[in-house]
């Protein structure tokens, strides 16, 4: 699955400017690049789309995947998730959303059954492990989930298109570009 896979990592609501407000028009152009992008990793013949359905990016291109999923049935989806009840502590609306999706995945794996403090850290490992290439919604902050996660990738050499969630740029952040460790030694 690994060369026709592309997993996807990002931040949370809380860490964009316009926080939960699906509405503002620069939600709106992200969920437009990130759906660009999806389709044209599903042109370069990516069928496996591996989501760790967290709110923000990951529960927006675990819908962008069903979305496109209704003209190209070879699409799959796996919802890779940390523990049971990871929504469990989410509004009633977000966990409606997630189970809706859930419904619709082609597999739904558990990392741990029960919550740990790492069990969001190996779901990420979990995820670079299983895929060929990173999909990132990335603002530049050193520290966090997505940072950690993009750094594991790159040092798995995976393939990492990085969308930064303010001006919308695409780069690439693997192989011969920069590392995160780089760019902050750089930096200082």
């Amino acid at each position: 699955m690994e060369k026709l896979s592309c997993a996807f990592t990002g931040h949370r609501p809380l860490k964009f400017p316009w926080r939960y407000d699906e509405t503002d028009s620069r939600c709106v152009i992200l969920k437009s690049v990130l759906t660009e992008q999806i389709k044209a990793l599903a042109e370069a013949g990516v069928t496996e789309f591996l989501s760790g359905m967290a709110e923000g990016t990951d529960v927006w291109c675990a819908e962008i995947v069903l979305e496109l999923r209704k003209d190209n049935p070879a699409l799959k989806l796996h919802c890779v998730l940390p523990c049971e009840g990871q929504s469990d502590y989410w509004s009633a609306e977000a966990q409606k959303r997630y189970r809706d999706i859930l419904k619709q995945a082609d597999q739904i794996t558990y990392v741990n059954q029960k919550y740990t403090e790492s069990c969001m850290l190996e779901r990420n490992h979990w995820l670079v492990d299983h895929a060929g290439r990173l999909l990132a919604v990335y603002n530049g902050e050193y520290r966090g989930g997505t940072a950690a996660t993009i750094r594991y990738a790159q040092k798995a050499k995976r393939e990492i298109r990085v969308i930064n969630p303010i001006t919308f740029q695409i780069v690439r952040a693997d192989e011969n570009a920069e590392t995160l460790d780089e760019q902050k030694s750089r930096a200082h």
